[in-house]
């Protein structure tokens, strides 16, 4: 019979060949109480009771949180859990028709604590689909967790539980989530976008950000913002991001560039460098991911 260190280090070396963590059974650490809570889950499912969560107990363990969410459902991904979103058009790494960022293009926290993001960064990616985006960003070697195509599909490519290389230095990355919002910005790209059948974009002309007016450029479909505002209030429901905005309306805000911030962002909060998402009304998609929280 097994030791209780034995069986420890036995959920150990399994956590890190499936990638699950504690919290898959409701505690945070590999220790004698993790034990205990996978023996209760192996006696309620009449498997071995021995405390070890080997490939049954595993397999087992993740369909029953697979049940919890309703078939039909949408749902977004953290730590291997599905989280409903209110969104009809969302499509999974793990999901026929998605895609999964590379290894080595994020850091991995597979098998160990709950990431605990506390701060989200909307960017426009300059490309003119999200499946560009996915190809400009696999060849660059970095990543984000969403993106939301012209036609507000929203494309998830990593689980929330690993942090993605999306925001830059200050382990802004290792604290945030990411989304890229489809969105080529330059003008002479709108005959692209009607041809296409998108129809014409609205166009941003007076848009400031760090005390100068930028220069008109493509905005968001009504489609994307409302995605957008959906893609905010699961995250916020999943992570426990609070759903509040900077101090600083267009520029960059100390709070978020020090990593002091709890809440949803634009990369240009973070950094002077940035200008993405100039013109982006935070206050109404605000508004309508909050409208969305009271369905919960």
């Amino acid at each position: 019979m097994s030791t209780l260190e034995e069986k420890i280090e036995y959920n150990k070396r399994k956590a890190t060949k499936y990638g699950w963590t504690p919290e898959l059974f409701g505690v945070e650490n590999f220790d004698g109480e993790l034990v205990a809570e996978i023996k209760r889950f192996q006696r309620e499912e009449d498997l071995t009771v021995d405390g070890m969560c080997g490939p049954a107990t595993y397999r087992r363990r993740w369909t029953q949180i697979e049940s919890d969410v309703r078939l039909g459902d949408q749902y977004i991904i953290y730590n291997d859990a599905r989280v409903k979103i209110f969104w009809d058009n969302v499509i999974c790494y793990n999901e026929p028709g998605g895609k999964k960022a590379s290894r080595g293009n994020f850091s991995s926290y597979a098998g160990k604590s709950k990431r605990n993001p506390n701060f989200f960064v909307t960017h426009w990616d300059v490309c003119l689909s999200a499946d560009s985006c996915f190809r400009v960003l696999e060849r660059r070697g970095i990543s984000v967790h969403y993106s939301i195509d012209n036609d507000g599909t929203i494309y998830q490519w990593l689980d929330m539980q690993h942090a993605a290389w999306h925001a830059g230095g200050r382990s802004w990355n290792h604290n945030s989530v990411g989304v890229e919002v489809s969105n080529a910005y330059s003008l002479k790209y709108q005959s692209w976008y009607v041809k296409k059948g998108f129809g014409g974009r609205p166009v941003v002309s007076d848009a400031k950000v760090h005390g100068k007016t930028i220069r008109s450029h493509l905005g968001f479909y009504d489609v994307q913002l409302k995605a957008l505002a959906a893609l905010w209030e699961a995250v916020s429901y999943a992570c426990g991001i609070p759903l509040e905005l900077p101090g600083t309306k267009d520029a960059l805000d100390k709070e978020c560039a020090n990593n002091n911030f709890s809440g949803f962002c634009n990369h240009y909060h973070l950094t002077q460098r940035k200008i993405d998402c100039a013109g982006l009304n935070n206050e109404k998609i605000l508004e309508l991911a909050k409208r969305l929280r009271e369905q919960r």
